[in-house]
């Protein structure tokens, strides 16, 4: 029986509930924490792009954890002092090593029946390695000489050139390695491995065959052929007792026009439960049907035992972008309270077809504002106001799943939640669930794909139609970018052609890879961002063998290519600030919750993050937009950093109140985790910056009390 007392597995256990019964730490001493370790792996990116959003685990008193570049490091979890490293750059001593700038999330962990064979299971990129615990060494015999290649056996061909990654970790059951992916263009179906040979198990296609249940929710009878994402990328939950697999997924592509793909489109937005041992599908629950927003399933379930009506229900509970918990039970995957089919804008952009109705829960209550209205617009002084409400009335649609349009619509909360990778808490003992949640609205506001066939067909015209398909949701239509994503104004300067043409083939932090853009577009893209000399007027014989090789075969194996099917695109994740860069919404723009889930009802609602300079004006804690999550302890305190302040804190788990907070090398956007090793409790964070403008680090920081 798990007791909580370790942190042996991403988000704590692996029924995923970032819940520790260690209770030396207390609401009556927490404030005497103090550092009691640091590690640095030294490798952040200099121009702070990259990140460390690891939730690492500790194993019979060792840490285990992933630096900014994909270093897989041991660590004494008593005292910091590095045991070993193992860096997947010296396995590619040809690749350039800031292409390891990944996203890693955590690793897994698995030992046979005597404890001889213990192993690390991690992922940089689209490959997942297996190492060993003991001295950092990679297991040769596992996969192709130490790692499988996320790339292959999927069941569709030619994905070679298709991102695909490995960034949150999935789940070991008995001997499987269960996982999803990140992914673009190819299909996110989940796979399970031995865990000594490498060899797949079982695939369940998110995106289903002929004659697999779900095939029949996408009108166009090819989808899984052609269409991709459906994927899992944040992470899983799993009863072992009763051997069933719980996983989110993301929807399909591509995010914002689905008039290529019309229908439910299962298994997309939904929380999947499948028999750990066979991949055999149970039951699904779609959260989000036909999505046209961006809401995948943000973050992996929490498993718990739930006193409903008198009686102990064991329950799953799903947390959503759009600030909703969804409360099932496990076994059957029917909601514990009402959830009606809430009618909903159909107004759709030509050629789509939006799903009239989308799932609404009537409990538990919301853990996120759900309007955004006039009256709702920041007022922080008269001018900021005018100014706001101008740019407010600019984009037309307030309703909630308004079909994305050309006039705009309201996003709120936005696009990174709401809910998001970090996930939720729960407290085992009184069933209350913390989460915290960006209150940011966002715009959506869709534009004409540029046709190549018309208009300047330079090589650098035909790029700005390449940027069209691929670049412009993250870095807009100027090339400005926003606090997430850089600017491309002046590449010329910074990078040269072959550096910018290796960050579009492999991708770098957050950024995926676009390998699968055929070379002539490529080299038009590339003319574009960098202003290069016309080295072709015009799309001539240098560019249609391209095109014809790509018209007879796309990458994953089909006719034609799915982002030069969509007519429309958006300008690009367009957060809502103001001319300081402050949230164009009334605070607070950061919350740490707590729900009951017994009653379903919000218990309190705090501020989470501080901008100083307004405090020190008067105006109370606002809240900052937060990336990373909870931890609830049985000693009484909800420990969490996140926040753009650089900070991590500990809150009174009953009232909501700060108990603690301490300053850190750069923000802890990841989650902590918490440990006993000789007696002693430890809480740990990852300080990894480098998102919404904060500076990149590479530290780990860990706080104990005092010790006697």
């Amino acid at each position: 029986m798990n007791t909580y007392q370790s942190w042996t597995a991403y988000a704590g256990s692996k029924d995923g509930t970032r819940y520790s019964s260690n209770e030396q730490i207390t609401v009556d001493n927490v404030a005497a924490l103090q550092v009691a370790w640091t590690y640095s792996s030294a490798d952040k990116d200099p121009n702070n792009r990259s990140q460390n959003q690891c939730n690492p685990i500790v194993i019979n008193g060792v840490f285990y954890g992933v630096s900014p570049r994909s270093k897989l490091v041991a660590l004494q979890a008593a005292t910091g002092t590095p045991k070993w490293v193992f860096d997947p750059a010296t396995e590619e001593p040809n690749e350039n090593p800031k292409n390891f700038y990944k996203v890693s999330r955590g690793v897994m962990y698995w030992q046979d029946e005597k404890g001889t064979d213990q192993r690390i299971f991690y992922s940089s990129g689209a490959k997942l390695y297996a190492v060993n615990a003991a001295n950092g060494q990679l297991i040769r015999s596992f996969g192709t000489n130490g790692y499988i290649n996320l790339k292959e056996n999927l069941d569709r061909e030619n994905l070679e050139n298709s991102f695909l990654a490995g960034t949150t970790p999935g789940v070991i059951y008995q001997d499987l390695l269960i996982t999803g992916t990140r992914v673009s263009e190819a299909p996110g179906h989940i796979r399970a491995y031995d865990v000594r040979s490498g060899k797949r198990k079982w695939i369940f296609h998110t995106i289903p065959h002929p004659g697999e249940f779900g095939y029949d929710t996408w009108e166009d009878k090819t989808a899984w052929k052609k269409f991709g994402k459906v994927n899992s990328w944040a992470g899983m939950a799993l009863d072992e007792k009763r051997g069933i697999v719980y996983i989110p997924t993301a929807s399909p592509s591509t995010e914002y026009y689905g008039g290529h793909r019309k229908g439910s489109n299962l298994f997309g937005n939904c929380l999947l439960a499948l028999d750990a041992a066979s991949g055999k599908y149970l039951w699904h629950y779609q959260v989000v049907h036909h999505d046209l927003w961006d809401r995948d399933l943000p973050a992996n379930p929490n498993l718990l035992t739930v006193t409903h009506h008198g009686k102990n229900i064991d329950a799953v509970a799903q947390i959503t972008k759009h600030g909703y918990i969804f409360l099932l039970d496990r076994t059957t995957g029917k909601p514990l309270f009402p959830i009606p089919e809430i009618p909903v804008p159909t107004q759709g952009l030509p050629g789509e077809k939006p799903w009239p109705t989308q799932p609404i829960p009537t409990l538990p209550e919301p853990f996120a504002r759900q309007k955004f209205e006039p009256e709702d617009v920041s007022d922080l002084t008269p001018e900021t106001h005018a100014y706001l409400l101008e740019k407010y009335n600019q984009i037309k649609h307030r309703a909630k799943f308004s079909p994305p349009s050309k006039e705009g619509s309201w996003i709120f909360p936005g696009f990174d939640g709401g809910g998001e990778w970090g996930g939720a808490a729960v407290d085992l003992e009184s069933q209350i669930l913390y989460v915290n949640s960006s209150e940011l609205p966002w715009s959506q506001v869709m534009i004409d794909v540029p046709k190549s066939d018309a208009g300047d067909q330079s090589l650098a015209g035909i790029g700005r139609t390449v940027y069209s398909r691929y670049c412009i949701a993250c870095h807009g239509p100027e090339l400005k970018g926003n606090a997430s994503f850089p600017s491309l104004l002046g590449l010329n300067k910074k990078y040269n052609e072959m550096q910018v043409r290796q960050l579009i083939e492999n991708g770098r932090n957050m950024m995926p890879a676009f390998n699968q853009i055929p070379e002539g577009e490529k080299r038009a893209l590339l003319t574009f961002l960098l202003k290069l000399p016309e080295k072709e007027a015009v799309m001539s014989s240098a560019l249609k063998p391209v095109r014809n090789e790509r018209d007879a075969k796309n990458t994953d194996g089909t006719a034609g290519s799915i982002p030069a099917e969509v007519p429309y695109t958006s300008t690009g994740l367009n957060r809502f600030l103001d001319k300081d860069g402050y949230p164009g919404i009334k605070p607070p723009w950061g919350t740490l919750n707590a729900v009951d889930l017994k009653s379903g009802k919000l218990i309190w609602k705090v501020p989470l993050g501080e901008y100083p300079e307004l405090t020190q004006k008067g105006i109370p804690i606002t809240g900052t937009e937060n990336y990373g999550g909870p931890l609830v302890t049985k000693g009484g305190l909800v420990f969490i950093a996140a926040t753009k302040d650089e900070k991590i804190r500990a809150f009174d788990k009953k009232t909501g109140i700060v108990l603690w907070e301490a300053p850190l090398p750069a923000a802890g956007f990841a989650t902590p985790a918490t440990y006993q090793v000789n007696g002693r409790q430890y809480v740990v964070i990852a300080c990894g910056g480098g998102k919404v403008g904060n500076k990149s680090g590479d530290t780990y920081v860990a706080f104990a009390l005092p010790e006697k």
